[in-house]
């Protein structure tokens, strides 16, 4: 583990039908939070983004922590290089564990599973459920649809702009990991008051 302990969790795929240029972001990403002695939290698996994240952040020096459902061990194919892994009941565990664990959060290019830990983590920094950053990396616009869904549920006034601006959106390893460095984020989970929850509205 880290001295500072600081850890970044990221979101990212597992598809093997992916181009071959996100494997490579994710190894480029990889290193550079193994390079600071981070701790990656991520989705447990071997292959495609997931895999190369792991690979590259211990390769680096970093330290891994793979979180994954049981269902899952065998369709994900298990990362049993992992520093730790921890093996939850079910999706829902899955996330609440990677959630505990982290620091900051970070998505590269992915699928449904992606998008959808990304949209949590987003709406719970939107409605001041936790400070932490909250990042995307995206060099090849693979997300410009969302970001333009985004835009117009905003001028439909259905998000404030002030929850869309929650996230940081880059398009470069090194923007990424300024965003994400313990000097760049807020602290830790601020649980909200009761008055502010029936305020929020993202």
């Amino acid at each position: 583990m880290p001295a500072d302990g600081w850890s970044v969790c990221v979101f990212c795929a597992s598809s093997e039908r992916i181009d071959a240029r996100h494997l490579t972001l994710a190894t480029e990403l990889g290193t550079e939070v193994g390079r600071r002695g981070w701790t990656l939290v991520s989705g447990g698996g071997q292959v495609s983004s997931m895999g190369a994240v792991a690979r590259a952040v211990r390769a680096a020096g970093g330290h891994t922590v793979g979180v994954i459902p049981r269902g899952l061990l065998a369709r994900e194919v298990v990362d049993h290089g992992a520093d730790e892994l921890v093996v939850t009941d079910d999706m829902r565990g899955r996330k609440g564990v990677m959630d505990r664990r982290s620091d900051a959060f970070l998505a590269l290019p992915g699928g449904l599973g992606t998008l959808e830990e990304l949209l949590e983590v987003w709406v719970a920094a939107s409605l001041g459920m936790h400070e932490r950053a909250v990042v995307v990396l995206d060099p090849h616009g693979t997300y410009a649809p969302l970001r333009g869904l985004v835009d117009s549920l905003v001028g439909e006034g259905f998000v404030r702009p002030q929850a869309a601006a929650t996230v940081a959106w880059t398009t470069t390893v090194a923007e990424a990991i300024a965003a994400v460095a313990p000097a760049a984020t807020g602290a830790r989970r601020r649980l909200p008051d009761d008055d502010e929850l029936l305020e929020a509205d993202p």
